[in-house]
């Protein structure tokens, strides 16, 4: 199934909203604006937590009616975390998203052993792109938890981006394991990776997709550069999930699509008992509303 748009995330987190959402330090223009926006499409009925003054202030700048928002005074940005995570533990919110708070902060508070969001399994940060060239939606992983990870650990990354594939209604999708060349090189370890990967899939060891690489970014997503090269693969050039090598080949995808292709893009954080809204401070109030969207779809993963 070929999904455009991300007005499809929109229409699925309307049949299942409202959600709750809980904000940590959520004195953010863009935040609030995008907030506001899910309300008034009832998707998600939000808690503030931060600093309760400067909340209404920048609401009331941008017209947005808060008389139905819980605000919750706390100015601490990891004690803010935490009191959002307590909230989602005890079943008064369903998603929790960033604010203003620093990401190594707020994961800490997501990763606490006692009072956290208790992983499931691996956490990976999973990112939708809908790009004016490309004929479907794409998603990108990992661009913003996972470092450097090992072979077993793209494996999990892979899982979870197949998950919040199959919620969108993409059944089967194809996923390409990026690198700087689509040939194993025994000197680039992201070849390699991806050649264990793409075996791993046809032992049936990743379920739920099609993955196979290595592959150029080119021939990936390009039926046209496959063809030149020369790939015979299901997935060349019609790929539903990017796996990047490590955090900075993905992060400067994720931020290359926003910047350059103009991309709307909506992102999250998964293997967590429940969904995680993880946006960049610099991305659009659309792009943040998008997200919300998506966190809400994603409590379905959690049924």
């Amino acid at each position: 199934m070929n999904i455009k748009s991300l007005d499809h995330v929109l229409d699925l987190a309307k049949k299942i909203g409202p959600k709750k959402i809980a904000v940590p330090l959520a004195e953010d223009e863009e935040i609030l604006v995008a907030l506001g926006r899910a309300k008034k499409e009832k998707i998600v009925e939000p808690i503030l937590v931060g600093a309760k003054e400067k909340i209404i202030a920048l609401a009331k700048s941008k017209n947005i009616d808060l008389d139905d928002f819980e605000i919750i005074q706390q100015e601490d940005g990891f004690e803010a975390s935490m009191l959002c995570c307590r909230l989602l533990n005890s079943g008064k919110a369903d998603i929790i998203m960033k604010g203003l708070v620093d990401s190594s902060t707020f994961l800490k508070a997501i990763l606490d052993k006692e009072n956290g969001l208790h992983k499931m399994r691996m956490l990976s940060h999973v990112a939708v792109f809908e790009i004016p060239t490309y004929p479907k939606l794409l998603i990108i992983t990992d661009a913003g938890v996972n470092i450097a990870p090992r072979v077993d650990e793209k494996a999990e990354i892979i899982r979870n981006a197949i998950g919040v594939a199959h919620c969108l209604g993409i059944d089967n999708p194809l996923v390409a394991c990026v690198a700087a060349v689509e040939k194993v090189n025994p000197k680039m370890q992201a070849t390699l990776d991806a050649q264990e990967l793409s075996n791993m899939s046809k032992r049936g060891e990743i379920k739920g997709g099609i993955v196979d690489g290595p592959f150029g970014l080119d021939n990936a997503v390009s039926e046209i550069s496959a063809k030149i090269k020369k790939i015979n693969s299901p997935v060349a050039g019609k790929a539903d999930i990017i796996l990047a090598p490590n955090i900075e080949c993905g992060n400067v995808i994720y931020k290359s699509l926003v910047e350059f292709a103009k991309a709307k893009c909506a992102a999250v954080v998964v293997g967590t008992k429940q969904p995680v809204v993880l946006t960049s401070r610099a991305d659009s109030d659309e792009n943040k509303f998008m997200s919300i969207a998506l966190g809400v779809v994603n409590t379905t993963i959690l049924k």
